[in-house]
């Protein structure tokens, strides 16, 4: 018997040609402790154990609205294109988070995209000055490839805009090696971390100290760009977007009104030309 250090959602451990290896409670896929378990078994895990969850953004980016769900995975540990839960079903990235609307089980998943650049944003608590921009860098950026064994070049920048810390994970579909760490493994463990979840078998959670102070994070939010454009429709967005879209178009509505009163009380009369106002993800639709 061994203990899985990277690990704690395993069950039936032993030593294989020197590793500790064991199966993922949930699925019974044999896990390489010695390494990270991929985001798919850790969230099928999960589920099982509970049944016994500023900058501006890339215009595709998208958070995880949806949280933990019973996913299906290859055996690979990967998660499948497809995704359901009944008779709902819906399409998902590598990182597991959903890209499409929820559909009958008739929907079509023809690939798994790839999520090619995970954004983490965190918020740390008030503070009577800013934390040094160097030190903080460091700190991220050496507990990433040390802790979650990602590979440095994938780390693409450490953004500190106080009280904000950007962190930029970028893998692409040719940079991801055979047996290498996932930018969306990681991203699912250091969100663990932070949150006081821990995955590793110790249960020790990520201690944030920068130039030896610890370091309280009160928010972090996880953002998704995929090689391909996500598919929401505009059904799919939440009523509170709904809300401002609507605001946004009455006032482009009042402003056009208010400027035809005043050309006419002024009795002049000018042919305007209307310009489309087009929505994101409405045009030609």
């Amino acid at each position: 018997a061994c203990v899985c250090e990277k690990n704690k959602r395993v069950t039936s451990c032993r030593v294989e040609n020197g590793r500790c290896r064991c199966e993922a409670i949930g699925s019974s896929v044999t896990v390489d402790c010695t390494t990270l378990t991929s985001k798919c078994l850790l969230m099928k895990a999960e589920v099982m154990g509970s049944k016994s969850a500023r900058r501006e953004k890339p215009k595709d980016a998208f958070e995880d609205t949806d949280g933990l769900y019973d996913p299906e995975c290859e055996n690979s540990g990967a998660f499948k294109a497809k995704q359901c839960n009944g008779t709902t079903c819906w399409c998902v990235n590598t990182a597991g988070v959903r890209r499409t609307d929820k559909h009958d089980t008739d929907l079509k998943c023809n690939q798994l995209v790839r999520t090619m650049w995970i954004i983490i944003e965190m918020k740390h608590a008030e503070r009577s000055v800013p934390l040094n921009a160097e030190s903080l860098k460091k700190f991220f950026r050496d507990t990433i490839t040390s802790r979650y064994q990602l590979d440095g070049r994938y780390i693409s920048s450490v953004l500190y805009e106080n009280p904000y810390i950007t962190i930029d994970l970028k893998q692409n579909s040719s940079d991801k090696s055979m047996g290498g760490v996932d930018i969306a493994d990681v991203a699912y463990y250091f969100e663990k971390d932070v949150k006081g979840q821990s995955i590793f078998h110790n249960n020790a959670g990520l201690n944030v100290s920068i130039d030896n102070e610890e370091v309280k994070l009160e928010k972090t939010v996880v953002y998704y760009v995929d090689e391909i454009a996500p598919e929401f429709s505009m059904k799919s967005l939440t009523p509170g977007l709904i809300a401002v879209i609507v605001v946004v178009v009455i006032a482009i509505v009042a402003a056009i009104v208010v400027l035809v009163l005043t050309r006419r009380r002024k009795g002049k009369y000018v042919k305007a030309e209307v310009i489309n106002f087009c929505l994101w993800r409405t045009c030609g639709e």
